[in-house]
């Protein structure tokens, strides 16, 4: 299995208290949270990931090099801003495998993933990973039926409900149709439509489920994540 971080953000909100540090290299409990997400994934079967990054690059290359934690890890970085989107679609010409799953690099997910995989093995459909969580106004919510995802509404509802996780499992030509270098959003420019032609599975995850992305949030994940791996 193999995997793609989205790791190229330039982390605005956590500007003013980590400076100078891209996002996924924040400290969380004295490591960078990306050394946190990493460890997760090769504990759970992961073996090679893709990191795609942009801002401050090199030090997330000086840092990790071309393994961790047993997994190889190799780079594709922006020259510039490419969406969620562009930078999947930059990093799967990296990858070797048939499928990758995606996941966020400011996003601490306690997938299940020998479960997706063998959901993968089984159908061979697009997943987007779904979590409950108390209130949907910062996220948005997931529009499920039968299983499948058929669309997403706006942020800004509040309440419990199911939210796009910011997971995925694609095969490696699901965006093969967008040109190498295009900037755009994996959510508002592919998966809007694409989950009105075509199935996509949604796997709703019962993993612990942390964005270190906005300070409050962030502060929170000290004591979460301290010993999470």
């Amino acid at each position: 299995m193999e995997a793609i971080i989205l790791a190229g953000g330039f982390g605005t909100r956590l500007r003013l208290i980590v400076p100078g540090l891209p996002k996924p290299m924040a400290p969380i409990a004295g490591r960078p949270f990306l050394e946190i997400l990493l460890s997760s994934l090769a504990r759970k079967g992961i073996r090679r990931v893709i990191l795609a990054l942009g801002y401050k690059a090199d030090m997330i290359v000086r840092h990790f090099s071309t393994s961790f934690a047993g997994m190889a890890l190799d780079y594709v970085v922006e020259d510039s801003p490419l969406g969620t989107g562009g930078a999947v679609r930059l990093a799967m010409e990296k990858a070797v495998y048939d499928h990758v799953f995606v996941f966020n690099g400011d996003t601490y997910l306690d997938l299940e993933i020998p479960e997706v995989e063998r959901h993968w093995l089984t159908h061979r459909t697009p997943i987007i990973v779904g979590r409950e969580v108390e209130d949907t106004a910062r996220y948005g919510r997931l529009i499920v039926s039968d299983n499948h995802v058929t669309g997403f509404s706006e942020k800004g509802v509040s309440g419990a409900g199911l939210i796009n996780a910011g997971c995925y499992v694609l095969p490696k030509d699901e965006l093969d149709a967008f040109a190498v270098g295009k900037a755009f959003s994996l959510e508002s420019d592919y998966l809007a439509q694409a989950v009105t032609a075509k199935h996509f599975d949604v796997f709703v995850t019962k993993g612990h489920f942390i964005d270190i992305g906005v300070p409050e949030d962030y502060a929170r994940a000290q004591e979460e994540l301290a010993h999470a791996v």
